[in-house]
């Protein structure tokens, strides 16, 4: 059995492997990363042969560490990067351990930036460029996110957003219409290989890929759930919505925005539907905050996010990342080119 995998930024680990009573045999690894001292490598070997072949990611980086003589460096790769490279051996795909994830934090961006960068890093997710991440977003300025097939002139009162000072932007995922403040929400994207979701329907995805975020909330005493299609609620009422858009490439971008302390008298007078949804309930008047991060928390917005960053990493796995110069300079143009231009908002009009 082979299997290869290329560390992001590193080298290229090579596995190949028998099977021998359920247990790995014979482990050759291989690749052309750097490793001191060379002996190092009899230690990798060793600490592999005979593990089950049922072992985690878990397991494996475990045993590899564990192996490794005092002192040795591996150059390049990682447990981590050994451990994906015999689970493609083993034909053992599509779990979120068997990826390196990123954590990625951007400085506050405007709202056609933040719809841009998600394009461009989920096509370099796609391209290998990049690996898969995670990453918060923080809005420089107020601003409606309307859903990719949604009529402009039905969703947004757009003589309340001028007097406001609200811009309006069109993103390419599907779904309703929010208006976000800086310091208002909690707004994330993942951008996953395909594979990750493969052979999962939308709905099905949708619940795989927003578990961990539920498992973050329940630690704050949220009792946080799934609600179908594609909500984040809790006994108090909804928390937040996700969407999602699956490139051809090879890529997946889910994102979901969560209420974090917003202002309903506000949103009424921007948002048409709004002004139903609400007024369907009794609240138009009633509700000046929409607040259930908060209010069921009592906590900052920033300690909800470190939780949420420390839950995704101990069930993930996940190490600090950055968005490099190129990217940024392809979010720029595709802002200028796509997101701020007039034609792709009133697409629908």
């Amino acid at each position: 059995m082979h299997g290869e995998y290329k560390v992001q930024g590193g080298k290229l680990v090579v596995v190949d492997l028998e099977i021998a009573d359920g247990r790995l045999s014979q482990v050759q690894v291989s690749g052309d990363f750097f490793l001191e001292p060379a002996e190092a490598l009899d230690d990798i070997r060793a600490s592999l042969e005979g593990l089950s072949a049922s072992a985690t990611v878990e397991d494996i980086i475990a045993a590899v560490r564990t192996g490794l003589r005092p002192g040795a460096e591996m150059i390049g790769f990682s447990p981590e990067a050994v451990a994906i490279a015999i689970r493609r051996a083993l034909g053992v795909t599509g779990t979120w351990r068997d990826y390196e994830w990123q954590i990625i934090e951007t400085p506050a961006l405007t709202p056609t930036m933040h719809l841009a960068m998600d394009e461009v890093l989920a096509k370099e997710v796609a391209s290998g460029r990049r690996g898969p991440c995670l990453r918060f977003w923080e809005w420089e300025r107020p601003a409606i996110i309307l859903g990719g097939f949604q009529s402009l002139r039905n969703e947004v009162d757009m003589e309340a957003t001028a007097e406001l000072g609200i811009e309006t932007v069109r993103r390419v995922t599907g779904g309703g219409a929010m208006l976000v403040e800086p310091g208002n929400s909690v707004t994330y994207s993942l951008y996953a290989p395909a594979e990750l979701v493969r052979d999962m329907s939308f709905a099905d995805s949708y619940a795989f890929l927003d578990d961990w975020v539920l498992k973050a909330l329940q630690s704050l005493g949220i009792d946080a759930f799934y609600k179908p299609l594609n909500d984040i609620s809790s006994s108090k009422g909804k928390i937040g919505g996700a969407a999602q858009k699956r490139f051809s490439s090879g890529a997946v971008l889910h994102h979901v925005t969560m209420a974090y302390d917003m202002d309903a008298e506000k949103m009424v007078k921007v948002l048409r539907i709004g002004r139903e949804k609400l007024s369907d309930k009794g609240t138009t008047s009633a509700v000046k905050r929409v607040d259930p991060l908060r209010s069921q928390t009592g906590l900052p917005r920033e300690e909800i996010i470190r939780r949420m960053k420390e839950t995704f990493v101990s069930l993930n796995g996940g190490t600090p990342g950055t968005i490099s110069e190129e990217e940024y300079a392809a979010a720029e143009e595709l802002a200028a080119e796509k997101f701020s231009r007039e034609e792709w908002l009133r697409h629908i009009p």
